[in-house]
C-alpha cells in the first residue's frame, strides 16, 4: 500500500448474503489469524468512499483511517480510504 508491503485483508459479497454479519465474521476471523497466528503488527483494509457497509465493519472491528491511495482499475481512477488495525500484543 502506497509502495510499502502490508498485509490487506478483504471480503466479497454476494449482495444476496449482504447485512448478516458475514463481513465482519470473516474479517474477526482473519485478524486473529494474522495477529495470533502469523504475529503480523497490523492488518490493513483499503475500502472504496462510497462503500458505507465496509466502513462500517472496519469501526466495528476497532480499525483507524491513516490514509488515502488511488487504485487505477480498467484505466479509471480509484480512490480509496486505508484503515489499519496494530496488534495489540
Amino acid at each position: 500500500m502506497n509502495g510499502n508491503e502490508v498485509v490487506e485483508i478483504g471480503y466479497i459479497f454476494d449482495n444476496t448474503y449482504w447485512h448478516n454479519g458475514y463481513a465482519t465474521e470473516a474479517a474477526e476471523s482473519l485478524i486473529a489469524y494474522a495477529f495470533d497466528c502469523l504475529e503480523l503488527p497490523a492488518v490493513y483494509c483499503s475500502i472504496r468512499p462510497e462503500n458505507k457497509a465496509s466502513i462500517r465493519v472496519t469501526k466495528r472491528l476497532g480499525m483507524e483511517s491513516c490514509g488515502n491511495h488511488t487504485v487505477v482499475y480498467r484505466g479509471k481512477e480509484m480512490p480509496h480510504i486505508i484503515y489499519k488495525l496494530e496488534n495489540p500484543k
